[in-house]
């Protein structure tokens, strides 16, 4: 079975045979999964009427359990941005009824940002949503092969962990 990264290397290969292209049929693959990937997630979201910035600050509140808050430090930390980031996008998806602010009560300076029952709602729809489309993407591997690809990915990821 050949793909398009099949053609690539092959072509490289002619050009510049004194390389080892080993690294572009790994990574040219996944770069391909990445784009189809982004794709499934903005059609899954949409779906939903959420963005993709938006699902990730929902989830990670999602994840917390209990209360479903965090501390907009503990929200900066889950999605890598930076602090005005939070804030503005804490801000958006108040407004949009998603999330509340709350005093932190260990803390008289702090607050607590909590998800609200429609910002579940949607994540929770969106996540569902989003799961099936991966689980589509997935398709064509047997479990086995599911669970040695995460595995292997695992094991490249490793060292930037």
């Amino acid at each position: 079975m050949r793909d398009e990264v099949d053609e690539l290397v092959e072509a490289w290969n002619r050009e510049r045979s004194d390389l080892d292209l080993s690294p572009v049929e790994v990574f040219s693959r996944i770069s391909r999964l990445a784009r189809l990937l982004d794709l499934a997630r903005r059609k899954a979201f949409a779906a939903q009427d959420i963005e993709l910035w938006e699902f990730d600050v929902l989830a990670a509140l999602r994840r917390a359990g209990g209360d479903y808050e965090l501390s907009p430090g503990k929200l900066i930390k889950e999605t890598l941005v930076t602090s005005g980031t939070m804030t503005n996008r804490v801000d958006r998806l108040a407004t949009r009824g998603f999330v509340e602010r709350l005093p932190d009560p260990n803390d008289r300076r702090g607050v607590l940002v909590r998800l609200t029952p429609e910002g579940r709602e949607a994540v929770d729809g969106a996540f569902s949503a989003l799961v099936e489309a991966e689980r589509d993407l997935l398709a064509e591997l047997p479990a086995k092969d599911r669970k040695q690809l995460a595995n292997l990915l695992r094991r490249l990821m490793t060292p930037f962990a």
